[in-house]
C-alpha cells in the first residue's frame, strides 16, 4: 500500500509520523473464528506553511496495491472489490478539530480526497509561519492491503517515523528496506525496535532528515497464520521452503514468458516498485538459507512479469539489472553446478561463459555496457536467462541430469577457478 501523501503544489516541511495498526475481529462462538481483519491506518503530520498565502485544503491519497509489480492481478482484484468510502471510514482532525473533506478522485483502488481547514463551526487556515498538526485516519480489510506498508518522501521532511502495532498471537514479523532515486536498495540504516505489551506487539522505527525521493518500506509476516493456514504434513523440502517464501516454482507459465521491458525513464516509478519488491524477497530468501557463492532473483519467480533483477556477488555487492541483454560471451568457457530458487531440490552441471558483456539501463533510461567474469558471469547469466523464458536445464549438456540437492557436495563453497 502506498499511504497517502501530500499535495506537491504547497511547500510545507513536515514531520511524519504512520501508524498501522490490524484488528483481529472475532464471533462469539465458543471456539473463537475471525470473520473480518482489518487495518485501521493513522497518519499524522506537522505541516508548516512556507508560503505568503494562508492554506485552506490539504491534499491526501488512499491508494491500495494487493500484488505490487503485478497490475494486472491488482487491477483485477479492484475492479471486482473496489474501495468504498463505507469500509475506509475517513475521520480527519487538525488539533482538537474535525476537518471536513472533498473527493477529488474516486477510483476502484485509490481514493483522492482534499482535507479542508474548516468544519461546522468556522473555518481555520494555516496561516504563513504556523505550523499545526493534522491526523486522518481510515480502514482497510487485509483482503485488500496487504503485508506491506510503504512511505515516499516527496518534499523536505525533518523526521519520518512508523510504529505497527499488532496483535501478539499472530506472532508478527517486521522487517525494512530503503530504496533510492536510483533504484538501489538495502536494509534499514536503523533497527526496528518492538515491544510487546498488553496482548499487543509494537515494532516502532524512524529516521532523521530523510534525503528526498527516498523509499522507505516495511513488510511483516504473521507466523500463527501461516502455521494456521499450512495445518497439515510439516513441510521439508528446500522447494517447498521456497514457495512459502513467495518464490515461484518449475511449472508455473511465468518461468517460461519473456519478461516484458520497462520503458524508462517513463516507467521508473514501475521500476523502483519491482525492485523494491525482489529485494524483499531475497532479504526472506537468505534468511533461510546461506549462499555463498552468491545468489540472484529475477522478476519472474517472484510473479512479476518485467525485465528485472537483481544480483548479490560473494562479496556481498548488489547489483540491479533492468532491461538486461548479453551482448557479448567469451569464447572459454567452465562447467559448475548451479541452483535455481524455482526448483531447489536439486542441482544441475551447467557449462557457460567465463566472461560476458551486459548491456542494461539505469532508472534515468541510460544504457550501460558491464563486464562480469567467472563466478560473477554465472550469476548475472543465470537471471538474465529467466528474463528470457529460459532455466538452467536448457543449458545442460545433453544426456546431464539434475542431481538431488543430498548428493550436492559443493554446499558452503565458494567458486574455485
Amino acid at each position: 500500500m502506498e499511504p497517502p501523501t501530500r499535495s506537491p503544489r504547497l511547500p510545507y516541511r513536515r514531520v511524519s509520523r504512520s501508524r498501522a495498526r490490524p484488528a483481529a475481529c472475532w464471533s462469539s462462538t465458543t471456539t473463537p473464528s475471525c470473520t473480518t481483519r482489518v487495518y485501521r491506518a493513522t497518519q499524522r503530520r506537522k505541516l508548516y506553511n512556507a508560503t505568503d498565502a494562508p492554506v485552506t485544503r490539504y491534499l491526501i491519497r488512499i491508494s491500495v496495491d494487493r500484488y505490487p509489480g503485478n497490475p494486472e492481478r491488482s487491477n483485477r482484484l479492484y475492479r471486482e472489490h473496489p474501495l468504498t468510502w463505507e469500509e475506509i471510514n475517513l475521520q480527519a482532525r487538525c488539533g482538537n478539530d474535525p476537518m471536513r473533506w472533498k473527493v477529488q478522485h474516486d477510483r476502484d483502488a485509490f481514493k483522492e480526497v482534499w482535507l479542508l481547514f474548516e468544519n461546522e463551526y468556522g473555518r481555520f487556515p494555516l496561516y504563513p509561519g504556523e505550523s499545526t498538526w493534522i491526523e486522518y485516519s481510515y480502514t482497510v480489510g487485509d483482503d485488500k492491503w496487504g503485508n506491506w506498508f510503504q512511505r515516499a518522501v516527496r518534499l523536505p521532511t525533518k523526521r519520518l517515523s512508523v510504529r505497527l502495532d499488532f496483535p501478539a498471537e499472530l506472532d508478527p514479523v517486521v522487517w525494512g528496506m530503503e530504496t533510492t532515486m536510483t533504484a538501489e536498495a538495502f536494509p534499514f540504516r536503523t533497527a526496528i525496535s518492538q515491544d510487546e505489551r498488553d496482548g499487543r506487539r509494537v515494532f516502532s522505527w524512524s529516521t532523521e532528515n530523510p534525503p528526498l525521493h527516498a523509499r522507505y518500506r516495511l513488510e511483516w509476516k504473521f507466523r500463527a497464520r501461516s502455521e494456521e493456514k499450512d495445518a497439515g504434513p510439516v513441510t521439508t523440502t528446500a522447494s517447498e521452503t521456497m514457495r512459502s517464501l513467495g518464490v515461484v516454482q518449475e511449472g508455473d507459465p511465468i518461468l517460461r514468458q519473456v519478461a516484458r521491458p520497462f520503458d524508462l525513464p517513463v516507467e521508473a516509478e514501475d521500476a523502483r516498485r519491482v525492485v523494491a519488491e525482489l529485494h524483499s524477497a531475497m532479504e526472506r530468501v537468505a534468511n533461510a538459507h546461506v549462499f555463498v557463492k552468491g545468489m540472484g532473483i529475477a522478476a519472474p519467480q517472484i510473479g512479476i512479469d518485467r525485465a528485472a533483477a537483481i544480483v548479490r556477488f560473494p562479496t556481498g555487492e548488489i547489483i540491479t539489472l533492468l532491461n538486461p541483454r548479453v551482448i557479448e560471451e567469451s569464447d572459454e568457457t567452465d562447467e559448475k553446478y548451479e541452483g535455481c530458487l524455482s526448483f531447489f531440490d536439486v542441482r544441475g552441471m551447467v557449462p557457460r561463459p567465463l566472461a560476458i558483456q551486459v548491456e542494461h539501463q539505469d532508472i534515468d533510461g541510460q544504457r550501460r555496457i558491464t563486464i562480469f567474469e567467472r563466478g560473477d558471469a554465472r550469476l548475472v547469466a543465470h537471471e538474465i536467462d529467466h528474463l528470457e523464458g529460459k532455466l538452467y536445464t536448457d543449458r545442460m549438456r545433453p544426456g546431464v541430469k539434475p542431481i538431488p540437492v543430498s548428493e550436492y557436495r559443493g554446499t558452503g563453497q565458494t567458486w574455485q577457478y
